[in-house]
């Protein structure tokens, strides 16, 4: 099991399944596609009711991962000019 997902019961990721993407245990159902969902106006229930075998646990779990994830991102910008060495930075 891949570290970043040790601490989450039903998050899983395995190179083999889309990729090593975080995915609910059990399914082939993303982090990412459940917030693509929940961001186009689908409600627990909705997603619930056409993913029968995603358990509300394992939907809950995937909002509290992308969370602890996203509360820890930076972002790495860089800046290249023609006749000067790159200029990194980054911001957290």
């Amino acid at each position: 099991m891949n570290d970043k997902v040790r601490n989450f019961r039903y998050i899983v990721a395995h190179p083999a399944i889309l990729g090593g993407k975080p995915c609910i245990k059990g399914t082939r159902i993303s982090v990412a596609f459940i917030l693509e969902l929940l961001a186009s106006g689908a409600t627990f229930q909705d997603i619930l009711q056409t993913y029968a075998h995603v358990p509300a646990e394992g939907l809950a779990e995937a909002l509290h991962y992308a969370a602890y994830f996203l509360q820890n991102e930076f972002i790495l910008t860089a800046e290249a000019m023609i006749d000067e060495p790159a200029r990194v930075s980054v911001v957290s």
